[in-house]
């Protein structure tokens, strides 16, 4: 079997209760992602301390003009900043090539169950557009069915509500999280119908470091 990272083209949604992993797995895909050809931007409503402790990551306002030289950003909403922020989303839309990482993707704007707003349609049209997207959920029953429905991968983590596992099993068998041992998690690559058994990725020190040394590398040649 060939495991697949995501491309510039494709989403990922990585699903798991508070302290499972989800995070530092997180981190680690954004350690792999082709931030080198276009800009990525993390999305940090809750100021992770393993994003924050990344170094030469630029940070962005959200007024802020958007970026559209390759590279690592970060914008940090608040909460009630809910308009900026769908705002901002839709300017992310009309610009294109931008990926985006949510930190916690229930906390934007319009990401319930039946909302619709900007992270819809960078969800169902973000492929044409060069909008690739990595979102972290915590409560799979509660959030949008396009964060699923249009995922190219997804990584299940162990999960502590019956509602939200079931609302992952319906999704697929292959979403069944209910065996796993602490930090591991199961991968599946939905394009070629193939599931993995994922390891503990390594320590978020580590996976904070590799990204700062690409960083470091980027801006020697820029």
């Amino acid at each position: 079997m060939t495991f697949r990272l995501p491309d510039l083209t494709q989403r990922v949604t990585i699903v798991g209760r508070t302290g499972s992993g989800k995070t530092w797995f997180g981190a680690w895909l954004l350690s792999k992602a082709p931030f080198h050809k276009q800009p990525y931007v993390i999305v940090d409503y809750k100021g992770d301390k393993l994003l924050r402790s990344i170094e030469k990551v630029q940070e962005l306002s959200l007024s802020e003009k958007l970026p559209s030289k390759p590279g690592l950003f970060t914008v940090r909403p608040a909460l009630h900043e809910e308009q900026a922020m769908e705002e901002w989303l839709w300017s992310v839309w009309q610009h294109e090539k931008i990926g985006l990482y949510f930190d916690e993707a229930f906390m934007l704007p319009n990401s319930g169950y039946s909302r619709r707003g900007a992270l819809q349609a960078i969800l169902t049209q973000g492929r044409s557009k060069k909008i690739p997207v990595v979102s972290l959920v915590q409560r799979p029953s509660q959030i949008s069915l396009f964060v699923f429905s249009e995922a190219d991968y997804y990584t299940v983590f162990h999960l502590n509500r019956k509602q939200d596992r079931k609302t992952m099993t319906d999704l697929g068998d292959q979403l069944d999280a209910e065996d796993l041992e602490p930090f591991h998690s199961k991968w599946y690559d939905v394009g070629k119908d193939l599931s993995y058994k994922m390891l503990p990725v390594p320590d978020g020190e580590v996976i904070a470091q590799q990204i700062t040394d690409r960083l470091k590398v980027k801006q020697r040649f820029v």
